[in-house]
């Protein structure tokens, strides 16, 4: 039986250039993959595109509203041996279903990539579900700029740090728009707390004090 994966991680952390290496290898193996990213992902339009410059046409565009479960029997058929899915937290919960649904009914691995959380520290449509339903859940790893782990991705909007916004803003897609990976501790510094309201910024600084 096969098994379902979800590769998560902050900006950065290389998820999609680790999805085109394993279609090469399976691929250097004479053996057939699909990818697909969900419509969400407006950068490269029906492409992926890695920040390395290397990308990848997509087999399949996930719109809102697909069921993913239909196209289990045809992918079968077409002896598909590996499904990669590119910015997997856009899914819905049931899409997320469905392809776990794919790896059991159908014995297709299905791989996912993706972030976890937004720039509110909020998981994704698609993130919470993967987390829950992936047989195997494997962190990619990126450095905050003080050398730390990055944990987060947060916003930038002019230059400056934000927590609040729509949830999707694609990077790239605006030049005010800028992504910045950060460990706990400068996200908390740096976005979370300094977005708080003014008595509560007077708490955290207070603690601050005495406990530094």
């Amino acid at each position: 039986m096969a098994s379902f994966y979800f590769r998560y991680g902050a900006m950065n952390c290389g998820k999609t250039i680790s999805l085109l290496q394993v279609a090469h290898n399976y691929e250097e193996n004479g053996l057939h993959v699909i990818v697909i990213k969900s419509c969400k992902d407006t950068k490269g339009n029906d492409k992926i595109v890695s920040r390395l410059g290397i990308e990848r046409k997509v087999n399949f565009l996930v719109s809102e509203n697909d069921k993913l479960l239909c196209y289990g029997e045809k992918w079968k058929k077409e002896n598909i041996s590996c499904i990669l899915v590119d910015e997997a937290q856009f899914l819905s919960e049931a899409q997320v279903v469905d392809f776990y649904r794919v790896s059991k009914y159908y014995d297709i691995p299905v791989i996912c990539y993706g972030l976890r959380t937004t720039f509110k520290a909020e998981f994704f449509t698609g993130s919470g579900p993967l987390m829950k339903w992936a047989d195997n859940l494997e962190e990619l790893v990126n450095l905050c700029s003080c050398g730390n782990k990055a944990k987060f991705q947060a916003r930038k909007v002019n230059g400056k740090f934000v927590i609040d916004g729509d949830e999707v803003l694609i990077d790239g897609s605006s030049e005010d728009i800028e992504y910045v990976p950060l460990c706990g501790k400068c996200y908390l510094e740096q976005v979370y707390d300094m977005n708080l309201k003014a008595e509560d910024k007077s708490v955290i600084k207070e603690y601050t004090k005495r406990y530094n």
